[in-house]
């Protein structure tokens, strides 16, 4: 099971690593990371998309809010509003196939970035599973790149 793990930390050099070694430490992979300054430019917040059961929670969660460089950790759940980017490259050879790239941004609410004589380059922001659902969808016509960040998250309210 997936757990979204955020964090605020101090902006500051080797935060990142020191943070992450907290779940490698422990055997946790983590799928995704996301960071970003706050208003306060001293302050960054770190999302951490890791796959554990619900009773690494309080261990990862206590183990997090140790570190020095670490001011609030929260872990978000189903009351939070969870938002991923990605670029995705894909073979576009004639206009048959640029126009089902077209249908396929209607539908998952994507929009072309980019078009060159043999590629469309599609920007999506979605939730993982949206992003995954039209990269699947996409791949039938020909994904040459994929670029996807980590996921953004915030509790709702």
């Amino acid at each position: 099971m997936d757990i979204i793990i955020s964090t605020i930390v101090e902006n500051k050099p080797g935060v990142l690593h020191r943070t992450s070694n907290v779940f490698r430490q422990r055997g946790y992979n983590i799928s995704s990371i996301s960071v970003g300054q706050l208003e306060d430019p001293q302050l960054s917040r770190m999302t951490f998309v890791v796959e554990a059961d619900d009773n690494a929670i309080p261990q990862l969660t206590r183990q997090l809010s140790k570190q020095v460089d670490v001011i609030y950790v929260q872990i978000l759940n189903s009351n939070s509003i969870k938002r991923e980017l990605a670029l995705i490259k894909i073979n576009a050879a004639n206009e048959k196939q640029k126009s089902e790239i077209q249908s396929l941004c209607n539908i998952y609410k994507g929009s072309i970035v980019d078009t060159s004589p043999n590629s469309v380059m599609v920007e999506l922001t979605n939730s993982h599973d949206k992003i995954d659902e039209f990269i699947k969808v996409a791949g039938r016509i020909g994904i040459k790149e994929i670029s996807r960040t980590g996921v953004a998250a915030l509790v709702k309210g």
